[in-house]
């Protein structure tokens, strides 16, 4: 979920939840530079390949942007979800849907990098069930971060992680225990679903 700190003036984009107890719910959030929520098809996609996997998980949004993958997985049945933005507008619209849709407990929005976060994050905390990773397209960010996934002990032995990017983009290199679970195109964009075995 791209985010930038630069802010148009008064423009607002809107998020609409597409599945669960939240289902229709639309949210507004404010449209910085860079921001692209996932789309309504993508979403529907692959919360059906996460569908069996969603109830009381616990998972990590690392690059948040406008929430909509971590709220979606709320709505879903997911028991928890970090989100990490760094953007404190986009940091603090998310706190507030969270407020809004009486979740407060249910998630935290850190203002934060994601290599701060993860570098922060104890190796003792408990593993993620789920982990999404759309940073924005073409800035390389999440090179490191599959490798520093698995170095702190992050993720559940049944992980599975989400990673969307531009179709013309490479993949970082991924950890020997990720295997492709799910892979699919949607105009620019492709998303894939890896699981831990």
């Amino acid at each position: 979920m791209a985010k930038s700190t630069r802010q148009r003036p008064d423009s607002k984009g809107q998020l609409r939840i597409i599945g669960g107890q939240w289902r229709g719910r639309k949210l507004q959030f404010t449209a910085i530079d860079g921001l692209r929520p996932t789309t309504d098809r993508v979403r529907e996609t692959l919360f059906n390949w996460l569908m069996s996997e969603l109830p009381s998980a616990r998972c990590l949004d690392l690059f948040a942007g406008s929430g909509a993958l971590g709220l979606e997985a709320l709505s879903r049945g997911a028991r928890y979800c970090d989100f990490v933005e760094r953007s404190a507008i986009a940091q603090r619209e998310i706190s507030q849907h969270l407020t809004a849709l009486a979740a407060a407990d249910r998630g935290v929005c850190h203002n934060d990098t994601a290599a701060d976060f993860l570098n922060r994050t104890n190796n003792s905390s408990e593993p993620y069930n789920i982990v999404f990773l759309d940073p924005p397209f073409g800035r390389e960010l999440i090179a490191t971060v599959p490798a520093v996934l698995e170095a702190r002990g992050l993720l559940t032995n049944h992980a599975f992680i989400y990673v969307e990017c531009a179709t013309q983009e490479q993949l970082p290199e991924l950890p020997a225990s990720w295997n492709l679970h799910r892979e699919k195109t949607a105009g620019g964009v492709t998303y894939r679903l890896f699981v831990r075995p």
